[in-house]
């Protein structure tokens, strides 16, 4: 048995299409580097220097790695491990006209 990792989209080209791949137990940094032997490229993108780059989340069995012991978490036989990449995002603040207007409006 193997511990199945969930690719997310953006990461998919570099695992042929792949949602789904099997890695080595052991643990999360030892995981992703047996990924990049598999599939070189995606290590690079989801850690640098043996620590996971900071917009980028990984869970074992749902499990957030920050809040259990990160790199060093434990994968065994049977885990699955989701790589969850961190979206930015929101919106353009206001026009200044626009802030005013709402700044009226509202009282």
């Amino acid at each position: 048995m193997a511990v199945k990792v969930k690719i997310p989209s953006p990461l998919q080209r570099l695992t042929e299409g792949k949602e789904e791949v099997e890695g080595k137990p052991g643990t999360v940094i030892g995981l992703l580097n047996d990924l990049e032997a598999k599939f070189p490229g995606i290590g690079e993108r989801l850690s640098e220097g043996g620590k996971i780059r900071r917009f980028v989340n990984i869970y074992v069995n749902e499990e957030d790695i920050r809040f259990l012991k990160a790199e060093q978490t434990e994968v065994k036989d049977g885990d699955e491990v989701s790589i969850v990449p961190a979206i930015a995002g929101g919106c353009e603040p206001p026009r200044e006209g626009v802030a005013n207007l709402l700044f009226v409006e509202n009282h």
